[in-house]
């Protein structure tokens, strides 16, 4: 209640009272000729991060930033609040191999979520690892696990400060011992166990200078086994001749066979290579030698391989590859509704769809009838399904913006469902909001659905403080998801909308594509009509309405506020890609040309350069208040971005709303940041929004 009081008391403030004055930043006479277009870049000096000199300024910006957060006099209570929301006990989904399962719980205030192994999930189990002991700080994580086929050993990989690094270690199940194996340089790998080893995706040489910007080149899929140095490691695949190739290779639930996905820079799909681990002698069989689909092995079954696929299906169908002959046959085909996943288990093939982009079950047998559709809680997500081939009982878990994660156990064969763990948040009430699903009309008349979350009776009289959540890329769907801190926005009167633009995958590929190079205008006409709509509507109005989107959702932000600044009041880009005409020259980023367009591509160019959030910031412009968020690992969209960007915007933008960015420290792209830091960061931006919105808060 003291935290109503006081934003109440704060409403009517003058939110840019706070004076502010930005550091000094550089400028280099750099101009480079594209096409016929003379375009400067003064700031690139930004992009090397590890000298001296850039991180002088980062600590400048942090100053200037974190003396405006402290003078916010709300700030501290949102920290308390949303500390308190985010104390509730949290399991993932168990992974059962032979008789043991494992699963992450967290009691609460763990920086990471400890991993335990049980054979009885009536049981709490022992901890097996706890990466909290990893680091003072909890900065080191875990990103994947994988357990022998004998149950023997675990393999599992650590990133440090929430870089794409990772580090496979390996420990003894049985006697709890770590082993001396430890393979550097992995990175955009899963772990794949055959015969005492397991199969991972690496590099053979990293320059620890320039690591965390330097392009990710020559990839390679590796073979180790237990007990050997990792110099000794066989060399599974690579391609000399292209170094924009990347091969990930997973084994299916029995560790039989090992389906390898190669992926080519410019291209959406993905190759499928096999190796088939029951022969006495292994070799790399072709399954598909083209990138132009994606495919993706479920389950194998005797001599076929049941794979989700694209190939002439842009929703997407599940078909059956023979391993021996490449004889196909169509078992699911094709519907209204995206297949997004599926899992076999005891002749019973489970499929989740995406319908208007949340969640539906159903089940069919082998031949792709249909036995049954399960009835889920309310509309939300299915974020994951769990089970092998061979077992009776498998586990999916469920979620919605008011529905805390719940985990389901499903008996495949009378398909009952039951709890085994459901989420209590202590004085959560699901029923005191409301969750529902709108249709509006973009610029060209596509109808675009929105999610709109707000407790229940508030009046829509324009004056309600309001965060529009996008993303729109890469054929990533939004779907319905439970956030603990969101519920602070909530609980104060607050609308939360997401919009499911173009670009992102919530109707199949056409979807997708729609949002893509020379059409990507059509994601940032989405979002621009979303927050339209929310005003016409009178949820909110542009003086009450805050942006917000994360790595191509920083992107959205950065291009809509360029093109309608006056529809905003506040902007969160988070880990945006900025710099659209250098994004493809540091680590993966030349992979997302397959979304973007290539900028050495004229035609190209030409057209990302007229939109690239850098290259558009508008002099003598009244911008939103903006605060850049990202972390000084982050090495998928690195820093310089939004370093680049916002000393652009400070430098042309002379309007009295503020621009200042927030750098994390030991953080990355968002995957594995402790929870100590994530409370942070949230309070900050909930405490931005607040004070440059200046809501009336009815008590």
């Amino acid at each position: 209640m003291i935290i109503y009081i006081l934003i109440v008391l704060f409403a009517f403030m003058n939110c840019n009272s706070i004076k502010i004055e930005y550091p000094y930043t550089k400028k280099q006479n750099i101009v480079e000729e594209h096409f016929g277009i003379k375009v400067e870049d003064p700031y690139r000096w930004l992009e090397n991060d590890s000298s001296a000199e850039v991180k002088q300024w980062i600590e400048a910006q942090n100053k200037v930033t974190f003396d405006y957060l402290n003078n916010i006099p709300f700030r501290k209570k949102i920290k308390e609040r949303l500390t308190e929301l985010v104390n509730y006990e949290r399991r993932t989904i168990p992974i059962k191999k032979g008789k043991y399962y494992v699963y992450f719980k967290n009691r609460g205030l763990q920086n990471q979520s400890v991993l335990y192994i049980t054979t009885n999930l009536d049981n709490e189990g022992t901890v097996l690892i706890d990466p909290n002991k990893l680091s003072e700080d909890g900065t080191i994580s875990i990103s994947a696990i994988k357990m022998s086929p004998d149950c023997k050993y675990i393999a599992y990989s650590i990133s440090q400060s929430g870089s794409d690094w990772q580090t496979i270690c390996f420990k003894n199940i049985e006697n709890g011992q770590q082993l001396k194996d430890t393979l550097v340089n992995v990175k955009f790998s899963s772990i794949a166990w055959y015969d005492n080893g397991i199969f991972y995706s690496g590099y053979s040489q990293v320059n620890n200078v320039g690591k965390y910007t330097n392009e990710n080149k020559f990839q390679k899929l590796f073979y180790h086994k237990i007990g050997n140095k990792q110099s000794d490691d066989v060399i599974v695949l690579e391609n000399t001749n292209d170094p924009y190739i990347n091969f990930y290779a997973y084994t299916n639930s029995d560790d039989n066979i090992l389906c390898i996905h190669e992926e080519k820079a410019g291209f959406k799909g993905n190759a499928l290579k096999i190796i088939d681990l029951n022969l006495p002698k292994l070799f790399i069989k072709t399954i598909i030698p083209n990138y132009e689909y994606e495919y993706k092995v479920i389950e194998r079954i005797n001599d076929w391989i049941y794979v989700l696929t694209n190939e002439n299906a842009p929703k997407y169908s599940l078909i059956k590859i023979n391993i021996n002959t490449l004889e196909r046959k169509t078992i699911i085909p094709q519907s209204n509704d995206v297949i997004s996943n599926a899992l076999i288990a005891k002749n019973k093939i489970i499929v989740k769809y995406l319908h208007n982009a949340y969640s539906i079950l159903n089940v069919f047998d082998l031949d792709g009838n249909k036995i049954k559709e399960l009835t889920l809680p309310c509309i939300g997500n299915v974020s994951s399904l769990s089970g092998n081939l061979n077992d009776t009982i498998i586990f999916y878990e469920f979620s919605s913006f008011n529905y805390p994660p719940t985990i389901f156990k499903l008996n495949v064969n009378t398909l009952k469902q039951e709890v085994l763990f459901e989420t209590k948040i202590k004085d959560f009430i699901p029923e005191k909001y409301i969750v529902k699903q709108d249709f509006y009309k973009s610029k060209d008349g596509t109808l675009i659905p929105i999610f709109i979350i707000h407790k229940k009776n508030i009046n829509l009289d324009g004056t309600n403080p309001t965060i529009l959540y996008g993303y729109g890329g890469f054929n990533v769907s939004l779907t319905p998801s439970f956030s603990a801190t969101r519920l602070f926005w909530l609980e104060i009167g607050g609308i939360y909308a997401v919009a499911n633009l173009r670009g992102g995958g919530e109707f199949g590929e056409e979807w997708h594509l729609a949002g893509t190079k020379l059409n990507k205008q059509n994601t940032f006409d989405d979002f621009i009509s979303a927050a339209e709509y929310l005003i016409q509507n009178k949820y909110t109005s542009p003086n009450c309405l805050a942006i917000q989107g994360a790595s191509n959702g920083g992107l959205l932000v950065g291009v809509v506020v360029n093109q309608r600044p006056d529809l905003f009041k506040v902007a969160i880009p988070s880990v945006g890609v900025m710099d659209m005409l250098r994004f493809h020259k540091f680590t993966i980023g030349w992979s997302w040309i397959t979304d973007y367009g290539n900028p050495d591509n004229e035609k190209e160019f030409k057209y990302i350069y007229k939109y690239s959030p850098l290259h558009n910031i508008k002099e003598n412009t009244n911008y939103p208040a903006i605060l850049v968020t990202t972390a000084d690992h982050d090495d998928r969209v690195v820093p310089a971005h939004s370093f680049k960007y916002i000393a652009t915007l400070q430098e042309k933008c002379k309007g009295s709303n503020p621009a200042l960015i927030r750098i994390e420290t030991k953080a990355g792209h968002g995957a594995g940041k402790s929870l100590t830091k994530i409370i942070e960061e949230q309070t900050d931006i909930f405490s931005f929004i607040l004070f440059n919105i200046n809501p009336k808060i009815k008590l």
